[in-house]
């Protein structure tokens, strides 16, 4: 019997060892894409992040376009409610669609009513972009959401360069242009992050990554809604991609993706190890549960 259990004792370690060494050979690419230093972002990602400019005015006198194609000024949507603000772009191939998911699986648990209470106001970093992108944006989201009854409480803004470097520039959202594979399609990389606007069109609350609190927005909600500042929060920022032109691929965040699955796996094996192994000590300590575990073991 005790060779049984050296046997599969040994069979785990092999396998913790297994996972260890996987994990080892996927931080290699992260390893390179990430630099010498390796705590260091790819240069590209110098000028991307998230400065909270908080109590900071937004230009309110902004000219865009709605998802119908209708001239609006970003004033319009303050004045009554206060405001959720995304920048985001409508053909991102990652994080933007992460961000508005999260944002949107976390209205749906808040107990405040967009058009009512709030405005969701989405606005596009990309000017190539216009309302035949911003329509079906928000037509998915509104049916996501599962309230249609609330459109008029969701934006979705496309508009020209020097708008958008306004906006941006006052909310502190720096990202990065960067060509696409055929020279024509561009992308961007840019970190991600919800705003809570005052009526006043004032920064009260910065969310970051892509999953959010509801308590925490309802709560930041209700404070923007009486002119309240909330206070700066750990910028932790989550970012869109790193684009390859090499590979045509996104090697950064699939690698920093599988090094996570990796420690799970090892975290997972030595969990179940530990068990099993309190397990035996505890059956070997007493001899009638030990002979029930041979036999347990013999049947099966």
């Amino acid at each position: 019997m005790r060779r049984v259990e050296r046997a599969a004792v040994t069979a785990w370690t092999v396998a913790l060892v297994c996972a260890v060494s996987s994990l080892a050979q996927v931080s290699q690419p992260g390893d390179k894409q990430a630099g010498p230093d390796n705590d260091r972002p790819p240069a590209i990602l110098e000028k991307v992040g998230v400065a909270q400019h908080l109590d900071q005015q937004l230009p309110l006198s902004l000219s865009f376009v709605d998802e119908s194609g209708t001239p609006v000024r970003l004033g319009q949507y303050f004045g009554k409610h206060p405001a959720i603000l995304a920048l985001v772009y409508f053909q991102c191939p990652m994080l933007c669609s992460e961000e508005l998911n999260g944002l949107t699986s976390a209205l749906r648990m808040v107990k405040l009513t967009p058009g009512k209470d709030f405005d969701v106001i989405v606005v596009s970093i990309d000017p190539s972009e216009g309302p035949a992108l911003a329509a079906p944006k928000k037509a998915g989201y509104l049916k996501r959401y599962g309230q249609p009854e609330t459109a008029d409480g969701w934006h979705f803004l496309t508009g020209k360069q020097p708008e958008i470097d306004a906006l941006t520039r006052a909310v502190g959202f720096g990202y990065v242009k960067i060509p696409g594979p055929d020279g024509k399609l561009t992308q961007f990389a840019h970190a991600s992050s919800i705003q809570i606007v005052t009526p006043e069109g004032k920064l009260a609350q910065y969310y970051m990554g892509v999953e959010y609190s509801p308590k925490d927005l309802r709560l930041g909600l209700v404070e923007a809604s009486a002119n309240k500042i909330g206070t700066p929060v750990d910028n932790i920022l989550t970012y869109c991609y790193h684009y390859d032109p090499a590979t045509n691929s996104h090697s950064l965040i699939v690698a920093r993706v599988m090094q996570l699955g990796g420690l799970v796996m090892v975290l997972g094996l030595g969990g179940f190890m530990l068990v099993m192994f309190r397990r035996d000590a505890k059956a070997a300590r007493n001899p009638l549960s030990r002979t029930h575990l041979i036999e347990t073991k013999m049947n099966g």
